[in-house]
C-alpha cells in the first residue's frame, strides 16, 4: 500500500472523453478504464482531494495545434467525431477541477501547475489515456516540477501491449512510484 495525504495529493485524469476512450486500446478497453477511473475518482472526493480532469482540445480551424513537422502526425481514422472532445458520461463531479491541453502534456499552456500549487499539492496521482503519450508526458512534466508521482497503472491504457509494459516498466520507475488504483490509501 502507498499511503498518501487527502490533503497534499490530487488525481489527475488524462484525456477520458468520448473520442479517446472508444478507440481501440491495450491492456485495457476504454469502458472498463472508464469505470475504474470512477471508482478512484468517488474515493479521492470522498477523502477530500481534489480530482482534475484533463482534456484536449482544439480550435475548429486547429490553430492552436502543435504545428510542427514529425514523421507519424496522430489523427483518427475518419477524423475527430463532433464530440470528441467531452469527457465520457458521468465521470466529472461539480467539485472537479477541468483543465484543456492542447498537446500530450497537461502542465504546458494551462494552468494545472498553477491549481496544484495553490492548493498546497505535492503529489500527484496519474492515470488515463495513453499511457506513453499524454499520461508519460504530464508524468516527465510533474517529476521536473517537482512534483512526487504516483502511477496508478490500473486506470490507464494506450495502443498496444507492449507500449503499456515499456512506459510502466521502463520510464515510470524513474519518474514516481508505480502501483495500481486499489493500493492506494488516503489519509486524513
Amino acid at each position: 500500500m502507498i499511503s498518501l495525504s487527502a490533503s497534499r495529493t490530487a488525481l489527475v485524469l488524462i484525456d477520458l472523453q468520448k473520442g479517446i476512450t472508444g478507440l481501440p486500446l491495450a491492456p485495457t478497453p476504454g469502458t472498463a478504464l472508464v469505470k475504474r477511473s470512477k471508482e478512484l475518482a468517488a474515493r479521492f472526493r470522498a477523502a477530500g482531494a481534489p480530482v482534475i480532469l484533463v482534456n484536449v482540445a482544439f480550435a475548429p480551424d486547429f490553430a492552436d495545434a502543435v504545428h510542427a513537422v514529425v514523421d507519424r502526425s496522430f489523427s483518427p481514422p475518419g477524423g475527430f467525431a463532433p464530440d470528441w472532445t467531452e469527457l465520457v458520461d458521468g465521470l466529472a463531479e461539480p467539485t472537479d477541477l477541468r483543465v484543456t491541453k492542447r498537446q500530450w502534456g497537461a502542465f504546458y499552456g494551462t494552468d494545472l501547475d498553477l491549481q496544484l500549487r495553490r492548493r498546497g499539492i505535492s503529489t500527484i496521482v496519474l492515470g488515463g489515456i495513453a499511457t506513453n503519450l499524454g499520461v508519460e508526458s504530464t508524468a516527465r512534466a510533474a517529476h521536473e516540477h517537482g512534483y512526487n508521482v504516483v502511477l496508478a497503472t490500473d486506470v490507464m491504457s494506450t495502443f498496444t501491449e507492449e507500449m503499456q509494459r515499456f512506459a510502466c516498466e521502463e520510464i515510470f520507475p524513474r519518474l514516481g512510484r508505480v502501483t495500481t488504483s486499489d493500493a492506494i490509501a488516503l489519509d486524513a
